[in-house]
């Protein structure tokens, strides 16, 4: 055998070992409670987004909850990070829109300040750094770090702490 046919072999192996992995009971079930903690979160804001008619919902919460729920006791999605990196983030995108709007300069340095400010702050929550692209594209106003962003990212923390004292036992937050 070839040593090219021998990677191929050990790669197959390799998928096939982390198949199994996938689909044993334990992980299957933590797979499940974790999908479930952020269909429960993004199901309330998407429904009280449409009752309320308030922006509560933005597409870098999705990213947000695989933290939370996955990985509750990741320093990444501990609730200073989650909270705090979403709004350092979203400042940082309103006000480079102020200065320079939606243009290349503008989107560059919107997540540069936002990753920037975060590290600062040590409030790093990656999700967070797709913020200030939601702000210009959408020309958000100052509003917009109230609704959707921190009563959204409230909202996936609370849901975090409650949801991981009844379903899944795992402690959070952590810090």
């Amino acid at each position: 055998m070839s040593s090219h046919e021998n990677a191929g072999t050990s790669v197959l192996a390799t998928t096939a070992g982390r198949l199994r992995a996938a689909l044993a009971p334990k992980a299957l079930a933590e797979a499940l409670i974790a999908g479930s903690g952020g269909f429960i979160t993004i199901f309330l804001l998407s429904w009280l987004n449409d009752r309320l008619e308030v922006l509560l919902l933005i597409a870098p919460f999705g990213a947000s909850c695989v933290l939370v729920f996955a990985l509750p006791q990741s320093p990444l999605a501990q609730p200073r990070n989650v909270i705090g990196g979403h709004a350092i983030a979203t400042i940082a995108g309103l006000l480079v829109q102020m200065s320079f709007g939606a243009t290349p300069l503008g989107f560059a340095l919107g997540v540069a300040l936002a990753i920037a400010g975060m590290i600062l702050t040590r409030t790093v929550h990656p999700p967070a750094g797709a913020d200030p692209i939601v702000v210009l594209l959408a020309s958000a106003s100052w509003s917009f770090l109230a609704t959707p962003v921190l009563i959204g990212a409230s909202t996936i923390v609370l849901a975090g702490i409650v949801y991981h004292r009844i379903a899944s036992g795992k402690a959070y937050p952590t810090t």
